[in-house]
């Protein structure tokens, strides 16, 4: 076995777990689904069937992770923060062929207690801050806070807010990486 599972994390039949990845107590691992190298999986996780994790991905404690979601390499998920993957749950009717499909792009952060309602993909090297609430489609390093999640600015690959000159431009005062802003898009120039 290339990863490390805690003696009370329940693996089910058919994962494929990659090296490097750490499970930790009292999580459930469920059939079917992927989980790349090097990814930590805190305490009290759920991760269904048919959910993909990229490489590094780090889930911490009490987290669920619902069939119809990917991340990508690099995404944290905060203590706390749960998909959905179904838009009208009900108890008596059986949803299963409904689940809406979710991504979460490479290197973004979802904070503590949020929640991303299926069907939103989160764009690369986003920030959903603690508690926010995701009813739409986020942008590239786009910030959202609150309830419902609302922009409030832009953000860089080191998770830094980037402050936009009148030409367009900003600079991660971290990594001193350069970025663009055209028509609400931002990219790295480099």
């Amino acid at each position: 076995m290339e990863y490390f599972a805690h003696p009370t994390a329940v693996i089910d039949e058919g994962c494929n777990i990659a090296k490097g990845t750490k499970i930790w107590h009292f999580s459930h691992i469920m059939p079917n689904c992927t989980i790349g190298e090097n990814c930590n999986i805190g305490q009290n996780v759920v991760i269904s069937p048919q959910v993909v994790l990229g490489k590094n991905v780090k889930v911490q404690n009490n987290v669920s992770i619902y069939t119809g979601v990917k991340c990508e390499d690099d995404v944290f998920l905060g203590p706390s923060m749960v998909f959905t993957n179904v838009n009208n749950p009900r108890s008596a009717v059986n949803r299963r062929e409904q689940y809406a499909e979710t991504i979460v792009g490479k290197g973004a952060s979802i904070g503590a207690n949020a929640t991303i309602i299926c069907g939103h993909n989160i764009g690369q090297y986003a920030f959903i801050g603690a508690g926010a609430v995701v009813t739409k489609h986020v942008p590239d390093f786009a910030l959202l806070v609150g309830n419902p999640a609302r922009q409030i600015g832009w953000m860089s690959e080191y998770g830094h807010k980037l402050e936009f000159d009148a030409n367009g431009k900003a600079t991660c005062q971290e990594s001193k990486q350069e970025y663009e802003i055209n028509n609400s898009i931002v990219i790295r120039t480099k």
